[in-house]
């Protein structure tokens, strides 16, 4: 029997490497296409794939599996459940392998894209931009197909101009930039407030006009410190919640 074949990761040796390999999984998993294989690699073929130890290959495994995202069978093997789906936490814990996992696993619509005049609160991210191309998306729970979040994401031109619209309907943009245009990214500073929804929001993600939403900024960076991709996503404040957790050393 074939087996799901899951994406690379370069880990970041400051951070858990159970954890960063279990994100890694959980994206490929959320973000595979239909046709993929329902069976994982062994324990042994997996920590080989990562690098990492068995040890630490299936702690990663635990934790996708008290998720519900995955089932293990003695003798049978690991398998992806059918329904899994990403649940409501967003857990922001410092790699970029863990904000594509926590964007995964959902419908995308894009809406509208083209490019812009430089919005002057977005001014101080492309100093030396004449503009900037926009992609508007809404996700939805695959499942149910109720929307979930709505994002705007500013993106520099000459990167954008190698964007594919089909990866976008797939990959979240981080994804779609590493891994789909091979920009290099140094690192991602997120900012999350509260909000009240809204006119267009509140049409977008079903919602009553005011209710409480979660906002969220990402800006993205590469390693030269230029501004690739400005993401403004708002949230709905029923089915998200935002844990961040600090590196102490």
């Amino acid at each position: 029997m074939t087996a799901f074949a899951p994406d690379s990761i370069v880990l970041n040796r400051k951070l858990p490497l159970w954890y960063q390999v279990s994100q890694s999984l959980r994206a490929s998993i959320l973000g595979r296409p239909p046709e993929a294989p329902l069976r994982l690699p062994t324990e042994e073929q997996l920590a080989l794939h990562y690098g990492v130890s068995v040890l630490t290959m299936r702690q990663a495994l635990k934790e996708l599996e008290d998720e519900g995202l995955i089932s293990r069978h003695r003798r049978r093997g690991t398998f992806i459940e059918p329904s899994a789906r990403r649940g409501s936490p967003v857990r922001l814990l410092g790699s970029v392998d863990a904000i594509v996992a926590q964007q995964s696993g959902m419908s995308t619509e894009l809406l509208d894209h083209g490019t812009v005049p430089v919005p002057p609160e977005l001014a101080e991210y492309f100093p030396d931009a004449g503009g900037v191309s926009t992609y508007h998306r809404l996700r939805s729970d695959e499942k149910t197909g109720e929307p979930t979040n709505h994002a705007r994401n500013y993106v520099r031109p000459e990167v954008a101009e190698r964007i594919d619209l089909a990866d976008l309907a797939r990959w979240p943009m981080t994804k779609v930039l590493r891994d789909g245009v091979g920009v290099r990214i140094s690192r991602i500073t997120d900012t999350v407030e509260a909000r009240l929804a809204d006119p267009e929001t509140a049409s977008l993600l079903q919602v009553p006009l005011l209710s409480p939403i979660l906002h969220y900024t990402g800006v993205t960076y590469d390693e030269e410190g230029r501004v690739l991709d400005v993401a403004r996503i708002h949230y709905r404040g029923d089915r998200f919640s935002f844990t961040v957790t600090l590196d102490a050393h």
